[in-house]
């Protein structure tokens, strides 16, 4: 599980810059936050092992409530569409908000951050902070 943080720390690592900068605001706000506290299970084979799953990447213990950031391309926004659908089936009482390459967009702007879109969003992001290869499979 993860731990509750009040302010980000060099001991998280983040999958994508976007997340780094999420977590500043949600510590400039003084929002509590956990980083992919938890997997929930989609799909299982014939044998109950887990075959399919969603990691949200934060969680506000405050508000119950998870936070998706997908701000790479448009393919893995549906693709987190579908898991986010099949994940309130599963588990009606979950509370999940995806926030799109747009809806982080506003939040730069909001933010006074928009000047640092390509070092914080999709893929120009990843390779402007030295981060490797986009972590696609990972959701």
């Amino acid at each position: 599980m993860g731990r509750v943080k009040r302010a980000a720390t060099p001991s998280v690592t983040f999958a994508h810059p976007s997340e780094a900068e999420f977590a500043r605001i949600l510590d400039f706000y003084q929002i509590a936050w956990k980083y992919e506290p938890r997997t929930f299970p989609l799909a299982w084979d014939e044998n109950g092992n887990v075959l399919e799953g969603f990691t949200p990447d934060f969680y506000l213990p405050d508000y119950d409530l998870y936070v998706e950031l997908t701000t790479l391309q448009q393919g893995l926004t549906t693709r987190k569409h579908r898991k986010l659908r099949l994940l309130q089936e599963l588990y009606p009482h979950i509370r999940v908000k995806l926030l799109d390459r747009d809806d982080f967009d506003a939040i730069l702007i909001k933010h006074g951050l928009e000047a640092r879109r390509d070092e914080l969003v999709g893929r120009t992001a990843i390779a402007y902070n030295g981060h490797g290869e986009a972590d696609e499979q990972a959701e």
